[in-house]
């Protein structure tokens, strides 16, 4: 079974990433984050046996960490694939990563190697490099901010066609 962990979205700014999706969708046929609801990734997808789940959520549940306020500021790209909602840098936030990676040793959760560069996705793998020019125009000039409290990780499980949270 495929999982993730992240930061999930609150629903009113689900409502409108939702909805920068689905332009996405219409104008350049961008699926692949439409199966997911709008979220910061802390452990990207990995597969774990089904029996272990509520192992793990039971972990997840039992990780505490003092609430904190996440910054949306405009957009960003990763040239030429990926589109997202910026996050403001976010010492908490990257403290909260690295924490997390300390308590899941135990699972078969393979952190990225990457630098943390938190986002939320609009458009990604499924972008066509030679569609990336048009969509970026439409969405650098987009002024959104929105500000909401993580006071809480979820563990996403791939249902077969999208994420859900378990």
């Amino acid at each position: 079974m495929l999982y993730f962990i992240a930061i999930v979205a609150p629903e009113n700014i689900n409502r409108q990433v939702l909805k920068w999706k689905q332009y996405m969708l219409q104008q350049f046929n961008c699926r692949v984050a439409l199966k997911s609801p709008a979220h910061i990734t802390l452990a990207p997808p990995f597969s774990m046996l089904q029996e272990r789940e509520q192992e793990l959520i039971a972990v997840l549940q039992s990780f505490t960490f003092e609430p904190f306020s996440i910054h949306l500021k405009n957009f960003n790209a990763f040239k030429p694939r990926v589109i997202y909602v910026h996050v403001e840098p976010n010492p908490p936030l990257q403290a909260l990563k690295t924490k997390l990676e300390n308590a899941l040793t135990c699972f078969p959760v393979k952190m990225d190697e990457r630098p943390f560069h938190p986002h939320v996705s609009i458009a990604n793998r499924d972008l066509e490099k030679e569609d990336f020019p048009a969509a970026w125009a439409y969405f650098k000039n987009i002024q959104y901010e929105a500000v909401f409290e993580a006071a809480h990780i979820s563990l996403l499980r791939h249902n077969g066609t999208h994420w859900e949270i378990a």
